[in-house]
């Protein structure tokens, strides 16, 4: 006698069926979902970014620039706004093209726009322990460094052989005049070097800081510097180290220097030159391109979605 074989009830055969397509398309769905979330976050990210660095680019202090005429009343109208500015600082042929602020700490600034509001770039201000006017003979003016060149971004670039050589001019305005810096020494320290990081070099100890300055520099430059001089030292991070600092020493002269790259489009003082100032347009292409790009990406995860759903079908159909 054969035996009876009991064959699968395909009710149940096909419920199960139904119940992993269930459990495949929910799956499939959910990896959709967590792909445009992190796409969503992705660009969220990159907008906050592109705004941090457009309101640290220097084009975004342009209007307020101390020059002749109507730049020395926008100057005055951000001293009224904020009584802490006192000074303008640009470095030329970089992006350093930025007022500066002093209070009686060294932590407000690291934090706070020249407005007075609050900014991850913060501002660029002198120490505390130097001189408002810059009477003293060394003062210290510390920046955030940033990348697209915002704030004392610009100072990787010294990092280069030839590049102190190629730029070793500034301007320096405060007490109602413009001054000339000249750059002499471009080094890196340790935060905690108290060597370097003096705000107010005591007298009879000038010569001594200054050639401190130029056996620890990597670039320097021949610069007469005597006891009566004033000199200013740039002070930012580094990208590579927690204590790292790089720090650019420059002479305090009455007498200005031109800009050498004015013509290349970096402007010289008291030049509007926002629509010059490439990191804050490239902000914004970049930021409209990620709005274009966005939509096609999620797009094309739907259209990927719905052709591998669909296979998996004609798949179990089959």
């Amino acid at each position: 006698m054969s035996k009876l074989v009991k064959r699968p009830d395909g009710r149940g055969a096909r419920a199960g069926k139904r119940a992993a397509r269930v459990v495949d398309g929910i799956i499939n769905a959910a990896l959709l979902c967590l792909f445009v979330l992190l796409l969503l976050y992705g660009g969220f990210v990159f907008t906050q970014s592109n705004k941090v660095y457009a309101a640290a680019d220097a084009a975004s202090y342009a209007m307020y620039r101390p020059d002749d005429g109507e730049g020395e009343l926008s100057f005055e109208a951000l001293r009224q706004i904020n009584p802490d500015v006192f000074a303008w600082l640009t470095v030329y042929g970089t992006g350093i093209d930025y007022p500066i602020a002093q209070t009686d700490n060294n932590v407000t600034y690291l934090n706070t726009d020249i407005t007075g509001e609050y900014s991850v770039s913060g501002s660029l201000f002198l120490d505390c322990g130097s001189k408002p006017d810059f009477s003293g003979f060394n003062s210290i003016v510390y920046g955030h460094y940033m990348e697209q060149d915002a704030m004392f971004g610009s100072f990787g670039n010294y990092m280069a052989a030839g590049y102190l050589d190629s730029h070793p001019y500034g301007n320096l305005y405060f007490d109602g005049k413009d001054h000339g810096v000249e750059f002499f020494a471009f080094l890196e320290a340790d935060a905690y070097d108290s060597s370097v990081y003096i705000p107010a070099v005591m007298p009879g100890h000038e010569e001594s800081y200054v050639e401190n300055l130029y056996e620890k520099s990597m670039y320097s430059r021949e610069v007469a510097v005597s006891a009566q001089d004033r000199i200013v030292v740039l002070s930012t991070c580094t990208p590579n180290s927690t204590n790292g600092r790089y720090l650019l020493a420059g002479k305090i002269t009455e007498a200005t220097y031109q800009n050498p790259y004015a013509a290349q489009g970096d402007a010289p003082v008291g030049t509007d030159r926002a629509a010059a100032v490439a990191p804050q347009g490239t902000a914004f292409d970049q930021s409209l391109l990620w709005r274009i790009v966005i939509p096609c990406i999620l797009a094309l995860l739907v259209t990927l979605y719905l052709l591998v759903t669909r296979r998996s079908k004609k798949g179990r159909r089959s």
